[in-house]
C-alpha cells in the first residue's frame, strides 16, 4: 500500500533549524489566549471514573457515537442499568 505525500508551500515541513528556533506557546501567545486552553481537565466530579480498555463491536460504538458527544457516558449508563446499579 503506497501513500501519496502532499506538499503545501504555505505550510512546509519543519527543518531541524525550525525546531531549534521554536518556542513554547506560553512565551509567544497572550495570556487571554492561553486561558482558553487549560492544561488539564480539572478535578472530576463524583463519582470518579477510572480509565479502562474494552473491546466493543463497531456497530455498538457507531450507534453511541451517532448521538454525539458524551457517548462514553451513555455506554456507562447502559452498563449500570444492565447490572442493576
Amino acid at each position: 500500500m503506497s501513500k501519496t505525500v502532499l506538499f503545501d508551500d504555505d505550510n512546509p515541513e519543519w527543518t531541524e533549524e525550525d525546531f531549534k528556533r521554536a518556542r513554547p506557546a506560553h512565551e509567544v501567545l497572550p495570556p487571554e489566549v492561553l486561558k482558553a486552553f487549560p492544561k488539564t481537565r480539572g478535578l472530576q466530579v463524583e463519582p470518579k471514573k477510572i480509565p479502562v480498555s474494552i473491546r466493543l463491536t463497531a456497530e455498538v460504538v457507531e450507534r453511541f457515537k451517532a448521538d454525539g458527544p458524551g457517548w462514553q457516558t451513555r455506554i456507562d449508563e447502559v452498563l449500570k442499568k444492565a447490572v442493576g446499579l
